[in-house]
């Protein structure tokens, strides 16, 4: 009966390995093809994209760089990105530990209107706001625009905090209490270090977000020296359509940037992600 048992996991665990090998093969593929067409000609792309290439055309990288005036287009990115979690994280935060200990009437249909709020989409809101922003001359300000992604990332932000500030044991807080901390030497330090997994995996959730959104960010960062590296790259399209190596290494310099940082956090993230599932 143990053997059978055993044979019965052994090949629930091979089926189960072989169906995330066939998912990475799936993701990887594509940006492995990315990769080996931006160190290739226009014509070998268009002869033959699955080949490796005969030469290494580095020029396309400087030509990408340089023609799709990335270095710009970065600031702007790290402008919206930075502005858009440091808006999210300070609101969150707050949001999650007064709704976490209940601290003042109605918590729970706060929380039920942040439910809401998430199956509401932009788009119906994207008239109007252009509408203030072209009033108040805020068209093609980063962190203006970060302030609408802020509050649309919110509502998700506010519930992972939330469930962060579960997990942290009510008598730490009554300790701090009763040595005389007011509620914001509280939350910012005491409660804030204890609940920085928290913290990281609502920055890496919305720093992603943010990076790869379009919809808002090329309806209000208007003009060519406020766009985005996204936008910037997609602004490409029409002027380097007849040169895919230009195209592929511009794309590898969009998507290099966050890959990395993704791979040096992720373990940080993961845990964020286990140790804040604990409580709901």
């Amino acid at each position: 009966m143990a053997a059978k048992s055993k044979k019965k996991k052994i090949g629930f665990n091979l089926m189960s390995h072989g169906i995330l090998f066939l998912l990475v093969l799936v993701c990887m593929i594509p940006i492995a093809l990315v990769v080996i067409n931006s160190f290739k000609a226009h014509t070998q792309i268009v002869g033959n994209p699955l080949a490796l290439p005969d030469v290494l055309h580095l020029e396309n990288y400087i030509q990408g760089w340089t023609s799709g005036k990335f270095a710009r287009g970065f600031m702007n990115s790290l402008k919206l990105v930075g502005s858009t979690i440091l808006i999210v994280l300070t609101c969150s935060t707050l949001a999650g530990y007064v709704l976490a200990g209940r601290r003042i009437k109605g918590c729970s249909g706060i929380s039920l209107y942040f439910m809401m709020s998430m199956t509401v989409p932009i788009q119906l809101f994207l008239f109007p706001l252009y509408f203030v922003y072209a009033n108040l001359k805020l068209i093609g300000n980063s962190p203006a625009t970060g302030l609408i992604l802020a509050a649309v990332y919110m509502p998700l932000s506010v519930f992972l905090m939330r469930t962060f500030f579960l997990a942290v044991p009510k008598e730490l807080e009554e300790a701090a209490r009763i040595d005389g901390a007011n509620t914001a030497h509280v939350i910012w330090h005491i409660m804030a270090p204890i609940v920085s997994p928290g913290l990281l995996t609502v920055s890496v959730l919305i720093g992603l977000q943010s990076w790869n959104e379009y919809l808002i960010s090329s309806t209000f960062l208007q003009g060519e020296k406020n766009f985005t590296a996204l936008l910037t790259f997609l602004t490409m399209n029409g002027s380097y359509g007849a040169n895919m190596g230009t195209l592929m290494a511009s794309a590898v310099i969009l998507i290099g940037p966050v890959i990395i940082f993704f791979l040096c956090v992720q373990k940080r993230f993961v845990d964020g992600v286990v140790s804040g599932a604990v409580k709901g």
